[in-house]
């Protein structure tokens, strides 16, 4: 069952790929040993997608960045570290705060095993304080230029806003992960059609409704993501989709989506991030 899956998580990754080797060989993976494992995100038809190497203009990078290695989805399940330089987030709001303790955080999380580093500077909690742009990328971009300088893991940019994945991409990022699926900032679908970087596709809803078809609404709103996408330029093979498991579902809607994951891979034939 977790093939060409991703697996997002703040800390644990041994846990998790232990788990996920004690499932290889000897069955289902232990719940006890599979902490904080939160929804997976899934990716195109194409088993392959490829993370292309950030080429550095003259942007007055002194240190040689280290090669990009490529994510490649379908032959095991991937793990995605996640890295919160932010002041609020729900699960570790202000550890990683400062600069040096984030890019540590970040380099133990890819020591762990982690094969994607996700960077996010705004928390998308229950209640969250907005932050502007200007103020999300003084977070994330020197955070994201020393990741790219010292791991050759490829790095996510959690983002609802253009300008400040269009700042990543620049910084040496290679994925957007949008919680909005493209549907809040439409200048998004073109600044990833332009890097021609992967792309996180993520379900949501401002607020719960336990009375919808919870798998219908998913569905249909990823369907209009999707087309945002490839009419911008995306490539097929670089999208990725997030049933968005905790976001504008109650627990018994989120729940479905985790058992219905391989429904949501029928219906699109793309990759999943949890």
């Amino acid at each position: 069952m977790f093939d060409k899956y991703l697996y997002a998580l703040g800390k644990g990754v041994r846990s998790i790929r232990d788990a996920l080797d004690d499932q290889r060989h000897d069955g289902p993976p232990d719940p006890a040993k599979a902490k904080d494992i939160t929804p997976a995100k899934t990716s195109p038809v194409t088993p392959t997608a490829l993370v292309r190497p950030y080429q550095a203009e003259s942007s007055g990078m002194s240190s040689e960045p280290l090669p990009r290695s490529s994510a490649e989805i379908g032959k095991h399940p991937l793990i995605m570290g996640i890295v919160n330089v932010t002041p609020d987030s729900f699960s570790d709001g202000g550890r990683f705060f400062d600069l040096d303790k984030a890019v540590a955080h970040a380099l133990q999380l890819a020591a762990d095993g982690a094969d994607i580093l996700d960077v996010g500077g705004e928390s998308t909690r229950p209640g969250f304080d907005p932050v502007d742009g200007k103020e999300e990328i003084s977070r994330v971009i020197p955070v994201i230029s020393r990741i790219f300088r010292q791991s050759p893991v490829p790095v996510s940019i959690d983002t609802m806003k253009a300008e400040t994945a269009a700042a990543a991409l620049a910084a040496g990022a290679t994925i957007i992960n949008d919680v909005w699926g493209f549907q809040f900032d439409r200048d998004m679908a073109r600044v990833a059609a332009d890097g021609q970087v992967q792309c996180i596709l993520m379900h949501n809803r401002e607020m719960d409704d336990p009375a919808i078809d919870i798998f219908e609404d998913v569905r249909a709103f990823l369907a209009r993501s999707i087309d945002i996408a490839l009419g911008a330029g995306v490539r097929q093979e670089n999208i990725i989709l997030d049933p968005g498991i905790g976001f504008g579902k109650t627990n018994v809607q989120s729940l479905e989506m985790v058992r219905r994951l391989g429904d949501l891979k029928q219906a699109f034939g793309l990759p999943v991030l949890l």
